[in-house]
């Protein structure tokens, strides 16, 4: 199991794989405040539902200065088709060897039905304009998840 961040922590560097392929790295974001979201798979219910509550709200992080970057052990492929059968708007990036996942500390156990096994857990860090952690969240619901984070960002 990987080591959670903490508030006031340097954020990972990482460059990944966007939709298109595209390279996209945190330094890119410098200057500006980052959300940086991990979910477990692309075209999942859950999954789903999270990425459209980003996009739908998109705007208004944007305006308040924040980015947002969604990471998933997926392929680029795959993240191109949930971004164009979902419409989404957010920038989808995929992390196969979950390199980045579990230097985030967004990689352990889970526990569903009753079964425990490892694998990518939920999880939301803000990074800083600097590129240090002021909120590293994990285990966090699919629903609602994101109106909280725009309310306890004070947007």
């Amino acid at each position: 199991m990987s080591e959670r961040l903490q508030p006031g922590d340097t954020a990972p560097a990482f460059t990944l794989p966007d939709a298109d392929g595209t390279e996209v790295s945190l330094a890119d974001h410098k200057g500006r405040k980052t959300i940086v979201y991990f979910y477990p798979a692309a075209l999942t219910p859950g999954c789903t539902k999270q990425a459209c509550d980003f996009t739908d709200n998109l705007d208004v992080l944007a305006s308040a200065g924040y980015d947002v970057i969604g990471v998933s052990p997926d392929e680029p492929a795959k993240l191109a088709k949930f971004r164009d059968k979902e419409n989404l708007k957010v920038t989808l990036v995929g992390d196969p060897d979950k390199k980045v996942i579990e230097a985030y500390g967004a990689y352990g156990e889970k526990k569903n039905y009753g079964k425990t096994y490892m694998g990518v857990i939920r999880s939301t860090v803000v990074v800083d304009e600097d590129g240090k952690v002021e909120r590293a969240l994990y285990n966090v619901r699919a629903a609602g998840h994101v109106a909280k984070i725009i309310k306890d960002l004070g947007i």
